[in-house]
């Protein structure tokens, strides 16, 4: 840090310090300029004098005022001011009091706005200008008259520009700060969607293809002793879901990587195009699904795609969780105007827990995934049993600003 910021920072930190070292600086000044005579005699342009007392003790009220400058500009400008007009209708030779009325002006000049600045800066420099000239010993065109009113001018002049400058950097560190706020925000949002989008492709990996190995699993235990090929049939099944979770879960957590990680899986999300082969992983867990298309070939944004295959798999796997064993689901996709909607019906009887009852984020999942797109999802259970899912996805999408509502 150099001398000249650390005496920056040192009057900062002790304003009232300083004031008082400016009034003795401004008080020396004016008993210095007391002592000198502009006029001066015998051929010369300025000689010495001897000042009045009156003229001190006007000085000296002046330069004490100061000292309470930041505490109360308008008022000290009000002594100071005061002792200036009375300096100048009444010494003659005259002394430079008005001195302290400038400093006292130029305060108040930084300390107010602009309109109060131009109307008290108007006043000051009238009444001072107009007394020296109009009841002051010299000719109203002496040249100290005409001093007061350029000193009275340049001091409101020169505090306003110190006043304007101070805002602007305030104005440019505030909006800064208000930048980086904002970028914070924004980063905060987008790890909290990312966490809310990663949460949601796990869950729906995981959860249909556990539910898959638990099916799987419970029938192999059920049919060991008496069936053993069903048995081995059932075991194969628990290996190729595990084996698909294991590369999906692959997949998923790929996205996490770094730049300098190993190469991630470079196959491509799930979509409608695996809807049959979706089916059938739920056909082989004794799951009686049938699949209805009416898209007429509809190529679905990436996104879309994967999230009309996500709610027909997490509904899928809610019916062969809750729906009951003889349970039979209905698939169907169908394109309606500028919208795909995607149909999952069941007849279940229900016994098993219901899928909206809570403790589970399959279905509030699904709902954010499609809101995130916006489509929309309605749930709930059908006239006679069963449970319905029902989503209708924009086939074309659009980015989501910034203040829409996840």
């Amino acid at each position: 840090m150099s001398v000249l910021d650390r005496a920056r920072c040192q009057a900062k930190a002790h304003p009232s310090a300083l004031d008082a070292v400016l009034a003795a600086a401004v008080l020396v000044c004016m008993v210095a300029g007391s002592f000198v005579d502009p006029h001066g005699g015998h051929g010369v342009s300025w000689g010495i004098r001897t000042p009045d007392p009156l003229s001190l003790v006007l000085m000296a009220v002046g330069a004490a005022a100061l000292v309470f400058r930041r505490r109360a500009p308008m008022l000290v400008l009000a002594v100071t001011g005061t002792a200036s007009l009375i300096e100048s209708v009444t010494s003659d030779p005259r002394a430079p009091v008005a001195m302290c009325a400038v400093v006292a002006l130029f305060t108040v000049a930084v300390t107010t706005d602009r309109p109060t600045t131009f109307r008290v800066g108007l006043l000051t420099m009238t009444v001072l200008t107009g007394a020296a000239m109009l009841g002051g010993p010299l000719p109203w065109y002496a040249q100290e008259n005409l001093g007061i009113f350029a000193w009275t001018g340049m001091a409101a002049a020169a505090g306003d520009a110190v006043r304007s400058r101070k805002e602007f950097v305030h104005a440019i560190r505030e909006r800064a700060e208000r930048a980086e706020r904002t970028r914070e925000e924004e980063a905060r949002r987008r790890v909290a969607e990312e966490r809310l989008r990663i949460a949601r492709d796990l869950h729906d990996v995981v959860a249909h293809h556990i539910a898959l190995v638990n099916v799987q699993a419970g029938v192999a235990a059920h049919v060991m002793d008496k069936r053993p090929d069903q048995a081995k049939e059932a075991l194969a099944h628990v290996r190729e879901a595990s084996r698909s979770a294991l590369n999906e879960l692959r997949a998923t957590v790929g996205l996490l990587r770094q730049s300098g990680d190993p190469e991630a899986p470079t196959e491509p999300a799930p979509g409608l195009d695996r809807l049959e082969e979706l089916a059938g992983t739920f056909r082989s867990a004794g799951l009686q699904v049938l699949v209805a298309r009416a898209d007429n070939g509809t190529t679905l944004p990436a996104a879309v795609d994967l999230a009309a295959y996500r709610v027909i798999q997490e509904a899928l796997t809610n019916v062969q969780k809750h729906a009951g064993i003889e349970a039979k689901a209905e698939v169907s996709v169908v394109r309606v105007g500028p919208n795909v909607e995607v149909t999952v019906l069941d007849n279940g009887s229900g016994e098993g827990q219901d899928p909206d009852s809570g403790g589970g984020h399959g279905l509030l999942g699904m709902r954010e995934r499609v809101t995130a797109l916006r489509g929309t999802l309605t749930t709930g259970p059908r006239y006679g049993g069963g449970f319905r899912v029902h989503a209708i996805l924009p086939v074309k999408t659009r980015p989501r600003a910034s203040g829409d509502p996840v």
